[in-house]
């Protein structure tokens, strides 16, 4: 079992414990997140939906991602990765949802948002909204397998942290 199938492993097991659907939102993974769960045999039993908007136009028909959000904050940040994990619940039966905004490479990149730059949320009905910027170093395929691997594990963690569930 290749790490992402470990960690994806892991999450459905939280998940399933707490009757609980999940559905993803992705951007720079385009469905990377999604695929690793979804190779998980009766992952039909926790996993919803995944959405993938790589463009603006994605994020605001799909997920009601504000226009204004991302004229403001840009499609790389925790506002516009937090608007897309409430528009995955919204659009969804999930009972918690995660997403992935970011900056994979090679080219894209700037000063204040650098190649490897990517933003996550997760929020739930019983979850409060997270939101955290990660950098990750190596090549566009690094970048999307190591923010495929944080979601995963942050969503566990969440899951599992006590009293992280209100």
């Amino acid at each position: 079992m290749d790490h992402h199938s470990a960690l994806a492993a892991a999450l459905g097991l939280a998940l399933k414990q707490r009757g609980y659907l999940l559905t993803l939102a992705e951007s720079c993974t385009g469905g990377m997140a999604a695929q690793a769960i979804t190779s998980i045999a009766g992952s039909s039993d926790w996993f919803d939906r995944g959405f993938v908007t790589y463009s603006n136009a994605a994020k605001i028909e799909m997920l009601n991602v504000s226009n204004s959000t991302l004229e403001t904050y840009g499609a790389v940040s925790e506002q516009t990765a937090a608007e897309m994990a409430m528009g995955a619940l919204k659009n969804s039966h999930a009972q918690v949802a995660g997403s992935i905004t970011g900056i994979a490479g090679p080219s894209g990149g700037s000063v204040e948002k650098p190649v490897g730059t990517v933003c996550f949320a997760l929020v739930g009905t019983y979850l409060p909204m997270f939101t955290c910027t990660q950098r990750f170093a190596g090549d566009r395929t690094a970048v999307r397998q190591q923010a495929t691997a944080f979601i995963l594990a942050a969503l566990a963690d969440r899951l599992n942290v006590p009293n992280g569930l209100t």
